[in-house]
């Protein structure tokens, strides 16, 4: 019997010629230029778009010192140091209707949280800390010049970088523009994604499944992390195991779209295509990655399309796309903040792991009853067990030299919240 060699695997716990995370990140961002193309629109439609140009202040945030308490308005200098004080209630000022008359010596004015405090009063003391008797006011308490005061623009000055270019709005932000009186703002223009799902055992929801048939996930949840970037999308379907179907599918997507998204198609069998037709039709990269799951991937370039050729297994589809296209996508949309969080907390469970590859594992962080944070796993890791996806909110990061870890280890997590 002839000696046997097997073939490089994803068996293995190295394998030749396979790229680092780090390599391939920096790969996929070299081809990413940010669209140059926005569009102007009203700030309740730029929630979750990126901003195309920096936002300045027009004006002074407050516009006016005002108060930040119900209360009296006065001059410090009229309380008596260390001793009871009465003054004369002189008037009210409310929010949005000021006190515009004189305040006299030994004089206060009843005013309002948010009311334009009155020329000449320098403080504020609160309603609870003051004695009432018709229109004279007693104040017992020790107090301090300037309390309870909300200067003008404390909060924004005239001419300040309220938020730059490539900031995706929240919102948080939508106030924000509203409080300097901004009715709309340029946006980069939603990115046009493509997607499809490739293989002849792949059946729409509905269908009765034959022996080996399986429903297409991977299409769905591609949807649900690209809604969630705010793209444009062309969901292409299911494209069967056929060049002729599959050469289409790649030209009818790059001509439609700036990122095609494909799954499946980018391993070593028989019926996988997508290399091939790929190669035919553009300029595409196929790499093993060190990393698990995910680890095959193709990136290049189909006409002025990018194209992102992800594996077929359903974790791996999430994760590849999370830690690749993510990025890519951000940058393209000229996102500056494109740095996920992640932490460090302490794993109840041990963990295991083979050294040689890093992996993405699925955990759970939640906090117990002292208000300490750990991370638990969700159990199988396979990259087929798409529950374990279900079921997490967080990455566990292992680094390639990681051999397992007992319980009780700190480990990296990184929350699927930081992601999108």
């Amino acid at each position: 019997m002839a000696d046997f060699t097997p073939a490089p695997s994803c068996a293995d716990p190295t394998e030749p010629n396979q790229l680092s995370i780090a390599q391939a990140r920096t790969r996929i961002a070299d081809l990413c230029q940010p669209l140059n193309a926005w569009q102007r629109c009203p700030i309740r439609d730029a929630l979750n778009r990126v901003l195309h140009d920096t936002i300045t202040s027009p004006m002074q945030v407050p516009a006016h010192p005002n108060s930040a308490m119900d209360g009296y308005a006065l001059r410090y200098s009229d309380l008596k140091a260390g001793g009871s004080t009465t003054l004369k209630q002189a008037g009210i000022a409310y929010a949005g209707r000021p006190y515009t008359g004189p305040v006299k010596a030994n004089e206060c004015i009843r005013i309002m949280t948010g009311a334009v405090i009155p020329d000449g009063c320098d403080t504020v003391v609160m309603q609870e800390q003051a004695e009432v008797d018709a229109d004279m006011i007693t104040f017992h308490l020790n107090h301090h010049k300037g309390n309870h005061i909300r200067y003008a623009g404390e909060d924004i000055q005239q001419g300040d970088t309220i938020l730059p270019a490539g900031h995706r709005v929240r919102a948080s932000d939508l106030g924000l523009l509203a409080s300097i009186g901004v009715a709309e703002v340029n946006v980069t223009r939603r990115l046009r994604v493509a997607f499809f799902s490739t293989g002849d055992e792949l059946r729409s929801i509905g269908d009765t499944l034959e022996l080996g048939q399986i429903y297409d996930s991977n299409r769905y949840t591609l949807y649900g992390m690209l809604t969630r970037l705010d793209v444009d999308l062309l969901d292409m379907g299911v494209v069967p195991d056929d060049k002729d179907q599959l050469r289409q599918a790649l030209i009818t997507a790059s001509e439609q779209a700036d990122v095609v998204i494909s799954s499946g198609g980018v391993s070593v069998g028989d019926a996988d295509y997508v290399k091939e037709m790929l190669t035919e039709l553009g300029h595409v990269d196929f790499w093993k990655i060190a990393m698990r799951p995910g680890r095959p991937l193709a990136f290049g370039k189909l006409n002025n399309a990018l194209f992102f050729g992800l594996p077929g297994n359903p974790v791996s589809v999430m994760v590849t796309f999370y830690q690749f296209v993510t990025p890519a996508l951000r940058q393209l949309m000229g996102e500056s903040n494109n740095h996920p969080l992640t932490i460090q907390v302490k794993c109840v469970d041990p963990i295991k792991k083979r050294a040689g590859r890093f992996e993405y594992q699925r955990g759970i962080i939640s906090t117990d009853t002292s208000g300490q944070t750990y991370v638990t796993t969700t159990g199988g890791q396979g990259s087929g067990i798409l529950r374990s996806m279900s079921l997490a909110n967080c990455f566990i990061l292992l680094d390639e030299q990681c051999d397992g870890l007992p319980a009780d280890s700190i480990v990296t997590v990184q929350p699927f919240a930081g992601l999108v």
